[in-house]
C-alpha cells in the first residue's frame, strides 16, 4: 500500500494532492495515508505538507530502490517489469543472489541491486570496495541462446554500456581490456562476468557490476587511491545521482543486449574498439592461464574477444589474465 501512496504523490508532479484525495483511491483512512506518508519521510522521501493542500513530493531519496528506478525506465528486457528487480540494503554479493535465483528459474533481465556488498569480487577473486550507498552495485541475469565460447563477448558489451551511459553525463572514459572502466588512468568500474553453461548451451550468465560513484579520493583505502576514481570525481568532485546514472546504465545495457540478439555482436566489438584506451600501446601481461608474464603490443581483439599481443613479431592470444599498460619513462 506504501508503494501505491507512493506511486500517487509521483504521479502529481510535485503538486499538492490531499490525504482525502489519496484516501478515497485507495480505499485507506487518511489517518493511514499520513502513516504511509512518514514512513516514506523515515525511508529518505522529501515530503512537504500542507493544511488544506495535502501532500507534495519534493524529492526521492537517492536509493536504489526498485520504485525509484522502474517508473521511468524504458527497456525492453533488463528489469522490464516489476518483478524482475530485487532489491537488497546489504548482500554479500548480488552475483551469489543472481546465481542462486538463476537455477531456481528466475526469468532474463533481473537486475539484483544492493546499497552494500559484504563480500563482493571482482575479477581473480580481488575484493571490492563498497561503501554503504555510495557506489552502484548490481548483477543482471541473463539467459542468450549462445555457445559458451560466447560468454566473455558479454563482458565486452557491458563495458561498452557503461561508457556509452557515461557520455550522456558528458564524462569521457575508456576501456581497458578486458572490462576495466578508466577515468584519469584509474579504474572507475568493475566488471564480472560468470556463467553456468553445458556442452554447446548456456544455461545463464551472470554479469555483475560494481560502479564507483560518490566516493571521494581520500575515501578510498589508501592502497587503491591511486589506481581508483569514482564518478564523484568525473564530475568535478560533485554528487551524481545514482538513481539516473543506474537506469542510463540499465537502458544502455538492453539497448546493445537486444541488438546482439538480432544481429550479433558486430556493432559492440566496434564499439569497444571505439572507447578502449589498450590497442596500439605497450602493455604487461600475466596470463591467468600460464602465469606467464610477457610484454608486447596489444594490436587488436579476435572474434571471441581476446587480446591479440605482438611480441618479438610473434602473435599470442590472450584470454584471461592481467594487463596493464607500460608508460614511457
Amino acid at each position: 500500500m506504501r508503494k501505491k501512496v507512493l506511486e500517487m504523490l509521483r504521479g502529481a508532479d510535485g503538486d499538492f494532492i490531499s490525504g482525502e484525495e489519496i484516501g478515497a483511491k485507495l480505499d485507506i483512512s487518511r489517518t493511514a495515508v499520513w502513516k504511509h506518508v512518514k514512513k516514506l519521510k523515515e525511508k529518505g522521501y522529501e515530503i512537504i505538507s500542507r493544511e488544506n493542500r495535502g501532500y507534495s513530493l519534493q524529492q526521492l531519496p537517492d536509493l536504489l530502490l526498485p520504485e525509484n528506478i522502474l517508473p521511468e525506465l524504458n527497456t525492453k528486457i533488463i528489469a522490464a517489469d516489476n518483478l524482475r528487480m530485487i532489491y537488497f540494503d546489504c548482500t554479500e554479493s548480488t552475483n551469489k543472489v543472481a546465481k542462486k535465483i538463476a537455477v531456481e528459474g528466475a526469468a532474463e533481465g533481473t537486475v539484483i541491486v544492493a546499497e552494500e556488498q559484504t563480500g563482493g569480487k571482482g575479477r581473480l577473486e580481488r575484493d571490492f570496495f563498497s561503501p554503504k550507498r555510495r557506489g552502484i552495485l548490481f548483477s543482471l541475469l541473463l539467459r542468450p541462446n549462445c555457445l559458451p565460447k560466447d560468454a566473455p563477448k558479454f563482458t565486452l558489451l557491458a563495458a561498452v554500456a557503461l561508457v556509452k551511459a557515461m557520455e550522456k553525463f558528458n564524462f569521457r572514459a575508456g576501456i581497458k581490456w578486458p572490462n576495466d572502466i578508466i577515468f584519469d588512468g584509474r579504474k572507475v568500474v568493475g566488471i564480472l562476468t560468470e556463467m553456468s553453461a553445458e556442452i554447446g548451451r548456456v544455461n545463464y550468465i551472470v554479469v555483475g557490476i560494481g560502479i564507483n560513484a560518490n566516493i571521494r579520493r581520500n575515501e578510498f583505502p589508501a592502497d587503491i587511491q591511486n589506481i581508483a576514481a569514482s564518478l564523484y570525481e568525473m564530475n568535478g568532485n560533485k554528487k551524481i545521482s545514482r538513481i539516473k546514472f543506474f537506469r542510463a546504465v540499465l537502458e544502455e545495457f538492453d539497448k546493445l543486449y537486444c541488438e546482439v540478439i538480432s544481429d550479433g555482436f558486430k556493432k559492440i566489438f566496434e564499439l569497444w574498439r571505439k572507447y578502449n584506451v589498450t590497442l596500439n600501446r605497450e602493455v604487461k601481461v600475466i596470463s591467468a592461464e600460464s602465469g606467464e608474464i610477457f610484454f608486447g603490443k596489444a594490436i587488436d581483439i579476435d572474434e571471441e574477444g581476446a587480446l591479440i599481443v605482438e611480441v618479438d613479431g610473434e602473435r599470442k592470444k590472450v584470454y584471461a589474465g592481467d594487463v596493464s599498460i607500460r608508460t614511457a619513462n
